[in-house]
């Protein structure tokens, strides 16, 4: 069945963001998505000056070989497809990762060792007003700038978060409402309630109910 994109202020929405599944889980994943990968997350020119005034407050949280990184590139880079992305270590895991013991959000109890990223962890502790790019935050989302001054959410499927899709099936959450936060911080509270109203006409209109 086809499934129309929709239009939200001057975002365009695909349709999975609002039909797909999504609940990440940790326990099965342990934040595998800050370290899979051959580049580091996007971020913007405004974020890249956000995380390097924030950096002494991450710093000794991270590992020596990120430090190492840190020191010689700075905390983005642009990779070959000329993107701007954060540094890596080891060809693949972003230098702002981090690892403790957690309190899993999802109520399945303590996760051992699980990846973590600093701004984040900083952010929620209180001590720094970033929180961390919002291509991190807004994952599995993925934002693209368009034309027009439009700017485009997709709904990115990736192997490593079969369980989090699982989970998300089991609690009946979709994708939009599992990124209810950071699209919030993103777009706005406004934007984001009507988003909800958008999501809920469309699913009457496909499957002529009101639950999804």
């Amino acid at each position: 069945m086809y499934l129309p994109i929709v239009q939200v202020g001057d975002v365009l929405v695909s349709p999975d963001v609002i039909f797909e599944k999504f609940c990440c889980d940790l326990k099965a994943c342990k934040g595998e998505c800050c370290i899979e990968g051959d580049a580091g997350a996007p971020v913007t020119l405004d974020e890249v000056a956000e995380m390097e005034g924030a950096l002494d407050v991450v710093w000794n949280d991270l590992s020596a070989s990120a430090q190492s990184v840190i020191d010689k590139q700075g905390v983005a880079y642009t990779d070959v497809e000329g993107d701007l992305v954060t540094s890596i270590v080891h060809g693949k895991n972003c230098v702002f990762t981090c690892f403790a013991d957690i309190e899993d959000f999802g109520g399945d109890g303590t996760i051992r060792n699980c990846c973590l990223c600093a701004f984040e962890r900083a952010f929620r502790a209180g001590r720094s007003p970033f929180f961390k790019p919002v291509s991190c935050a807004l994952y599995p989302i993925r934002e693209k700038r368009l034309g027009a001054g439009l700017t485009g959410l997709n709904y990115n499927k990736w192997s490593i978060c079969e369980k989090a899709r699982q989970k998300g099936e089991a609690r009946n959450l979709p994708v939009y409402r599992f990124l209810k936060e950071p699209l919030v911080r993103r777009f706005g509270e406004e934007w984001y309630k009507e988003l909800e109203k958008v999501a809920e006409e469309l699913k009457k209109a496909v499957l002529g109910s009101e639950s999804f």
